[in-house]
């Protein structure tokens, strides 16, 4: 037990390397362009003194001020958007999915897989899900002990059930999910705007170093260095942040690009996708004012998400109604169904158009697939 304590202990101090590297990555770019590109006037006072060189750093006041205020903006809001995305703890499960304790002593005891899957069936009959697995079973975390929401994954690092996880990420040594993915996605706009603000202003003194305008002098080095790093960064987090732009358009996590989320009639990456718009409140709120500000406004609990129910064509249709018994027969795994209305929220009620009489009306319903066109 000592030696595993000791291990877990070793790791978690580990996992805090990457955010180190990033804080003082982001400490020494600081200092490098307010110290020894704006506020040093030494070093101006100095280069004035030698013949041959002009003052090559920034000399105005006025664009002095101009490139601080600028720059501590983008500093303020990159950091302020970095911390919240560390140490917002993941979103876990309500405790209505979690088993009852005579439901869970009898869950452990029974050994068959069929009838634990008729326990889990039993609790899940009220809860709001839509999904499955792929093998149409019940979600469910044996760690947590729980039943998972809908886009809810395990996540090993934080051994937790994260609500909508898209991903465990080790530069914020933390879980990006339902509760800090607004933020996460701050962090990578602010420090790309960072980033691209950095080295367009350090780009001509780049040059100047290139062509042997800059002083021998220490600072030179730093003017140098900075502009690499902030391109390189700016490089990596434009294709990180173009993808997640993506991502919320589509109304997708990571996990389910490469996974697609199954729901009752088959597998489906836009089962979640309400259309561009309305995938981008999902995620920002409602009040475009704080778009911009790293405060939670994302819509919902975590638990529930509104799916686009799409009626399908009468061809479809046959071809459902004949599938459906045979795959429910085959597994033998009927996934409880919820009523079609609680899957509708704000976000739908402009759109969604429901079959509510008639003889078909059944045979409608029967077609509904929890599943989006983008």
């Amino acid at each position: 037990m000592a030696p595993s304590h000791v291990l877990k202990c070793c790791q978690k101090v580990l996992a805090w390397v990457p955010v180190v590297f990033i804080a003082l990555v982001v400490a020494w770019s600081y200092y490098a362009y307010v110290v020894e590109l704006c506020v040093c006037e030494a070093w101006n006072q100095t280069l004035q003194l030698k013949e041959g060189y002009k003052a090559v750093i920034i000399s105005s006041t006025a664009e002095k001020a101009v490139y601080l205020v600028i720059f501590h903006l983008l500093f303020f809001m990159f950091i302020w958007s970095y911390w919240k995305t560390i140490f917002t703890p993941p979103a876990s499960p309500s405790k209505e999915f979690c088993l009852s304790k005579a439901d869970k002593e009898q869950y452990e005891k029974e050994e068959r897989p069929e009838y634990q899957q008729e326990i889990l069936r039993r609790a899940a009959k009220d809860l709001p899900i839509y999904t499955t697995t792929a093998s149409r079973a019940i979600r469910y975390c044996d760690r947590c002990q729980l039943i998972k929401p809908d886009r809810c994954h395990h996540c090993s690092a934080c051994d937790i059930c994260v609500l909508k996880m898209d991903h465990h990420c080790p530069w914020v040594n933390n879980c990006v999910g339902f509760s800090n993915y607004k933020f996460f996605l701050l962090f990578l706009m602010y420090s790309l705007l960072y980033c691209l603000f950095v080295a367009a202003t350090v780009l001509q003194y780049f040059i100047k170093f290139w062509t042997n305008e800059l002083p021998d002098t220490h600072a030179k080095f730093h003017v140098l260095f900075l502009f690499f790093v902030a391109a390189m960064f700016f490089i990596s987090i434009l294709s990180l942040f173009s993808y997640h732009c993506w991502l919320v358009g589509k109304n997708r996590s990571t996990i389910e690009t490469f996974r697609a989320p199954m729901f009752r009639n088959g597998p489906d990456k836009n089962g979640f996708s309400l259309g561009c718009s309305k995938n981008l409140r999902e995620v920002f709120g409602d009040e475009k004012k704080y778009w911009l500000i790293p405060v939670f406004t994302s819509l919902g609990d975590g638990c529930n998400f509104p799916t686009r129910l799409v009626i399908m064509d009468p061809e479809q249709l046959a071809v459902s109604s004949q599938n459906e018994p045979a795959k429910s027969s085959g597994s033998n795994q009927s996934f409880p169904t919820r009523p079609l209305s609680e899957s509708q929220n704000r976000l739908l009620t402009s759109d969604s158009q429901w079959v509510e009489s008639g003889p078909e009306e059944e045979n409608v319903k029967s077609g509904f697939c929890n599943a989006s066109c983008a």
